[in-house]
């Protein structure tokens, strides 16, 4: 595999991962009768965080891999960095859905993902200036 199909391999798993949470959030919002705001329901409150907080990362995160893989970064380096993303998304997300304050899953997922957008911020700067 080369480094655009794995890529898309983690672009795929990552948008699926987003789908997920967003049923997630509109399964909760019928529950609750809420189609505005969380009105203080804690499911959904939390169904919401998971997946805005996915929201708000995945589309940098991609980003950066895309510039990696058009500055021909090895195939290596995309499925390392594509599965912290994919790991730590899905630690993220169960934490956020499991635990109303801090968990494991919260801690591993934001660190490992914070991980990766950091090594993918060195990386691509370390291109920049070669």
């Amino acid at each position: 595999m080369t480094a655009l199909p794995a890529l898309a391999l983690y672009a795929g798993l990552n948008i699926l991962i987003l789908i997920f949470l967003g049923i997630n959030v509109s399964r909760n919002r019928r529950r609750a009768k809420i189609s505005l705001g969380t009105g203080k329901d804690r499911a959904l409150e939390q169904a919401c965080r998971a997946h805005g907080n996915t929201a708000e990362n995945l589309p940098i995160a991609l980003l950066g891999l895309i510039i990696l893989v058009m500055l021909g970064t090895e195939t290596l380096y995309i499925h390392v960095l594509g599965t912290m993303l994919v790991i730590g998304r899905l630690l993220y997300a169960h934490g956020v859905l499991t635990s109303y304050g801090p968990s494991f899953g919260r801690l591993a997922g934001t660190g490992l993902s914070w991980l990766g957008f950091l090594a993918t911020a060195a990386l691509c700067l370390m291109a920049a200036f070669s």
